[in-house]
This record gives structure tokens, C-alpha cells and sequence, in this order.
């Protein structure tokens, strides 16, 4: 045989390997690690800009960052139409192929330049309205106007981000995510100091330049003799209204959500009492900072990874399996650890007076165990473009159930019952998600991911059975009993597959 012929299948063969290298137990935990700390570097840049806000602004030049931050937030996540994943759904799809990926990179380009300046101008269209709604008055409507441009430059940072993580530039991406979030802290606080309250909106557009100039040159650099692709309306249709399509729907699901959050906020100040919507609260965010970087990691390395494969079934089932497995063994620790320091959480978080949250906590704890497990699951119809079920799944069902069950168990058992309804709520979505893929993508756990979920449950649930004894220094001895086993447990099984 000519050896000429042999070039073919040795690329193949090259292909196969780094695909199946980009979903090994070994990148996967890189990926997950690399972002993680990314998330972790960020929450605590934004714990010293909070901190200098405090101290050189005072309350009401907190609370006037709060409330610009706020209004920012809210303008573009409308305005960018929720294309961010949509694009790395694409892109990450494209990757081994050039052709598509330069019409997924032209389009991609195109749809974050609108949503860009569509932002912008509506701050600047809007400002005193804005201003009105936000501050009551209008005076502070150049605020907003000027607002515009931090929310320009997030929009497409943003949609520049999205392009590294669908080509999982991993080193790249977490490069520019911390050179940006730095800048913006060290250029920014000055102004707080040197202008007061009329530092802030500068300094939200210094911190939003920042992130979009080392995002834009990593995408450079990562594509630098890369072929790109002309524009075409006519010829790039199709991909707009799909690009479009995926973002909608994800901005929609979202959106309901958030009005479902506020609901049950509502329903707790109506059937009881501000003091209670403020613990629920305070429970909700001490939950987030500890679990929620898990989260944001795996949304980061997951679902380029769940795109690249969504065409094949079997590499799908594959790649599930493996991030579910991971994630079992990651998150199951994480749980007992905060269940035993829940009362050192609430006094470093907030303050003694919140130590009426602690019942709650642990409950809040243990939900979020079956929510990190229903996470791998809940991104495959996104993956596969099945944008009907994604939105019945993920934004009507899934929101949903938690609206009522947090209003019918808040009823029944006051404030701890919302824990129960987050345990109830994202058990019976896992059991759902379960159903649903099997049945529509053949995905199916395998023994030993199986055995994975199994043992964490156990562990998650011996902890937090502990918890409940009513002698103090025995319930801790036996969740710190616990923990150990849980963190040689992860350790040993991680070791033995890193190994593989």
C-alpha cells in the first residue's frame, strides 16, 4: 500500500485521540480546576472592590453601586438575547471543522456587534427614564447614558468569551478572565477615591474595557491564521435564526426564573415576614458562594465539550457519564463540609443573628447535592438544539415545581421548608432528567457512574443526618467522621481514574 494513503487515516486517527483526550477524566479535572479558580479569583476581586466601595463611599455610596450594578445586569441580559451559549453551543460544534467555524465565528461576530450597541443605546435612549425608575429623580440620567458604555463592552467581552470557551481555550480564558478582573480592580478604585459616588460609573466602564481588551487579544491570538469569512445575509440566514433561536429560548428560561425567585420572595413577605425573606436569602447566597463555583465551572468546561459530541449519541452517553461521575465526587464532599461549618459560614457571612438560618442551610445543602447531579443532564437539549424541550424542561417544568413547592412547603413548615422544597424540587427534576434522556437521546447511566451518584448520596445523607443530633459535639465528631471518609473516598476514586 502506498503510504500516501495512510495520511488519511493517521489524521483520523490524530482527530480520534484528541477528541476523546478533550473528554478524559484528566481534562475534564483541568477544566473544571483551571475555572474554578478563575470563579474563586473573581468572587474575592469583587469581595476588595465591595470592601474599598464600603469604606471610601459609605452605605449610600454602596447602595448606589448596588443599584447601578443591578440596573446594568438586568440591561444586558435583555439585550444580549442569551447568544453567549448559543454561541459556544456553535462554535464548539465547528471546532474540526474550518468552514463552519468561520461561519459560525462571522455570524457570531455579527449578532454580539447588534446586541452591543442595541445595549448601549438603550441606556442612552432610556437614561432618565432609568434614572426615574432607579433613583427616583432624573438627575442622575448621564449616569446611564454613560452606563452604555460599560454595557457595550461587557455585551461583546461577553461574546468574546463565549469564542474562547467553545474552542476551550482553557489557559487563554482563564488568563483573560483574571488580567481583566485585576485591571479593572487596580484602575478602578482610584476613581472611588478621587471622585466619590461619581467614580462608580467610570470605574464599572474601566472594569468592562478591561475584560474586553484581554479577551479580545486571546480570540486574536488563538485565531490568528485562521481563515474568516465574509458576512452574507443571504447565505448566513440559517445561522442567525438558529444563533437567535437558542438564545431566546435560553433568555426566556431565565427570565422565568428570576420572576419565579421573586414570586416565592413575595410569598414569603405575604404568609410571613420580612425577616423571613431576609434569612431565606442570606441561606440562598451563603449556599451560592461555596457551591456555586462548582457550578460555574462545569457551565464553563461542560458544555463545549457536550456540543463537540452532541452529534453522536454514544459519545454524548460518554461524556455525560464522565462529567456526572466527576461531579459526584467533587460535589458530595463540598456538601458535608458545609453542612459542618454552617454555623462558622453564617458568623464569617453575615452575623450572629443569623444563626436562626442554620436548620435551613443544611437543608439548602443537601438540595444542591441533587442539583449539581442533575446538572450534566440539563444541558444535552441545549447541546442537541432541541429547543422546545430545552424550554419545557428547563423553564417551565423545572421553575415551576419550584414555585410550588417552595409556596406549599414555606406553608406547611415555615422557613425550613423551603430547604425541603429544594431537596424535593431537584430530586424528582433528576428522576424527570433521567427519564426524558434515556428515552430521547439514549443516554444512560453506567454501573460504575451509578455507583458514583449511589455513594454520594450516601455520604451527603449520613452527614446530613448527623446534623440533626441534638448533641452538639457528637453531631460534629460524626460529620467530621464523615467528611474524612468523603475527601479519601473522592481522593482514591480520582487518583484511579486519572491513572486510566
Amino acid at each position: 500500500m502506498n503510504s500516501d494513503d495512510t495520511l488519511p487515516k493517521r489524521e483520523d486517527d490524530i482527530k480520534s485521540r484528541q477528541s476523546g483526550d478533550d473528554n478524559s477524566y484528566r481534562s475534564i479535572l483541568k477544566g473544571t480546576s483551571a475555572f474554578g479558580g478563575v470563579q474563586l479569583f473573581q468572587i474575592l476581586i469583587n469581595l476588595v472592590r465591595g470592601k474599598f466601595v464600603a469604606v471610601i463611599l459609605g452605605p449610600d455610596g454602596w447602595g448606589v453601586s448596588s443599584l447601578l450594578a443591578s440596573a446594568m445586569a438586568s440591561i444586558q441580559q435583555f439585550a444580549s438575547l442569551g447568544l453567549n451559549l448559543a454561541i459556544v453551543n456553535e462554535v464548539a460544534a465547528s471546532k474540526d471543522d474550518p468552514g463552519r467555524l468561520s461561519r459560525a465565528l462571522a455570524v457570531g461576530k455579527r449578532l454580539v456587534m447588534a446586541t452591543s450597541l442595541t445595549g448601549a443605546l438603550v441606556c442612552l435612549l432610556f437614561s432618565v427614564p432609568l434614572s426615574v425608575f432607579t433613583f427616583g429623580s432624573g438627575d442622575r440620567a448621564l449616569w446611564f447614558a454613560l452606563l452604555g458604555i460599560a454595557v457595550f463592552f461587557s455585551i461583546a467581552g461577553a461574546g468574546l468569551m463565549s469564542v474562547l470557551q467553545g474552542l476551550r481555550c482553557v489557559r487563554r480564558l482563564s488568563l483573560a478572565s483574571l488580567v481583566g478582573a485585576s485591571s479593572g480592580l487596580v484602575f478602578g478604585v482610584p476613581l472611588y477615591w478621587l471622585f466619590g459616588i461619581h467614580g462608580i460609573v467610570p470605574a464599572m466602564i474601566l472594569l468592562a474595557l478591561s475584560n474586553f481588551t484581554f479577551y479580545f487579544i486571546s480570540v486574536r491570538r488563538e485565531l490568528r491564521g485562521h481563515p474568516r469569512a465574509r458576512f452574507l445575509w443571504a447565505e448566513h440566514r440559517p445561522l442567525v435564526r438558529k444563533l437567535i433561536g437558542l438564545g431566546v429560548v435560553m433568555m426566556a428560561s431565565s427570565l422565568i426564573g428570576t420572576l419565579v425567585s421573586y414570586a416565592i420572595s413575595a410569598w414569603i413577605r405575604h404568609a410571613g415576614s420580612m425577616t423571613d425573606v431576609g434569612l431565606y436569602q442570606a441561606a440562598n447566597s451563603a449556599t451560592g458562594q461555596y457551591v456555586g463555583l462548582v457550578f460555574a465551572a462545569m457551565s464553563l468546561d461542560y458544555l463545549p465539550r457536550l456540543s463537540a459530541a452532541s452529534a453522536d449519541r454514544a459519545k454524548l452517553s460518554d461524556v455525560v457519564n464522565r462529567q456526572t461521575e466527576i461531579v459526584s465526587l467533587i460535589i458530595a464532599p463540598i456538601v458535608v463540609a458545609v453542612m459542618l461549618s454552617t454555623p462558622l459560614i453564617i458568623r464569617v457571612l453575615f452575623t450572629g443573628e443569623f444563626l436562626a438560618v442554620a436548620e435551613l442551610l443544611r437543608w439548602m445543602a443537601f438540595g444542591v447535592l441533587f442539583k449539581g447531579l442533575m446538572y450534566p443532564l440539563g444541558y444535552i437539549s441545549f447541546a442537541r438544539e432541541d429547543k422546545r424541550l430545552f424550554f419545557w424542561l428547563e423553564g417551565v417544568m423545572s421553575n415551576m415545581m419550584t414555585l410550588v413547592l417552595s409556596v406549599g412547603f414555606y406553608r406547611w413548615f415555615g422557613l425550613v421548608g423551603l430547604g425541603m422544597a429544594l431537596v424535593a424540587d431537584c430530586s424528582i427534576c433528576l428522576l424527570v432528567y433521567l427519564c426524558v434522556t434515556r428515552r430521547r437521546y439514549s443516554v444512560v447511566y453506567t454501573g460504575r457512574t451509578a455507583l458514583s451518584v449511589v455513594v454520594s448520596v450516601v455520604i451527603a445523607g449520613a452527614g446530613f443526618a448527623a446534623s440533626f443530633l441534638s448533641a452538639t459535639a457528637v453531631s460534629c465528631a460524626l460529620m467530621s467522621t464523615v467528611l474524612v471518609i468523603s475527601l479519601l473516598l473522592s481522593v482514591l476514586r480520582l487518583l484511579r481514574l486519572l491513572r486510566k
